[in-house]
């Protein structure tokens, strides 16, 4: 399962995504893909964001059973810490 979390990013890498992946929220995409389109869909969001920001959230072999990927300014900070993943929200 693949996760990812795309805001403030052009409508045309929205619908690009949507090839591969649900969006049942505005932004929120979800699907089963393999680790290498996986890599080939972040590259492309990274590259056509456009200021905007993301988060990558896909299943891996560690404690929590999954890892993330994040680029630009998040709304929410994933910290690692001792290798669990904790969200930080900002207090400003």
């Amino acid at each position: 399962m693949v996760i990812l979390m795309l805001e403030r990013v052009p409508a045309n890498l929205r619908g690009e995504i949507s090839r591969w992946m649900i969006e049942p929220r505005t932004g929120v995409f979800v699907g089963n893909l393999s680790a290498v389109v996986r890599d080939k869909l972040w590259e492309k969001a990274e590259k056509l964001a456009k200021g905007g920001a993301g988060t990558l959230i896909y299943n891996c072999k560690s404690e929590q059973g999954f890892s993330l990927r994040t680029f630009g300014d998040v709304s929410r900070e994933p910290v690692n810490m001792d290798g669990l993943w904790l969200v930080r929200v900002g207090t400003g």
